[in-house]
């Protein structure tokens, strides 16, 4: 039986768009300095919340501070692309390409 090439980047697509839609609706959550920055983002990398701690806010040290959030950032960030890495490798991995599961 062959398959109609357009047939099945057509609903390669429409799976793409339904990964992406749900990766939109995930979150990954990061805390660092023991709790005192918190982020909270999306599968398509959207920050969706910012916590800072009061006792974070200190005038005498802003650098921890920039650290902390960047820190954070950087984590959340790693951890929303490895979400969506994931989805879209069980959707190339369910077409049956070699090597992909």
């Amino acid at each position: 039986m062959r398959v109609d090439p357009s047939k099945a980047l057509r609903q390669m697509q429409k799976q793409q768009e339904k990964i992406m839609e749900e990766l939109a609706q995930k979150t990954v959550e990061v805390t660092v300095g023991g709790g005192t920055v918190r982020i909270v983002m999306t599968g398509q990398q959207e920050v969706k919340e910012l916590t800072i701690a009061p006792e974070a806010v200190d005038p005498e040290d802003v650098e921890m501070l920039q650290d902390l959030v960047l820190a954070a950032l950087n984590e959340a960030l790693e951890r929303s692309r490895d979400m969506a890495e994931e989805e879209m490798r069980s959707l190339l991995g369910g077409l049956g390409i070699p090597g992909l599961r």
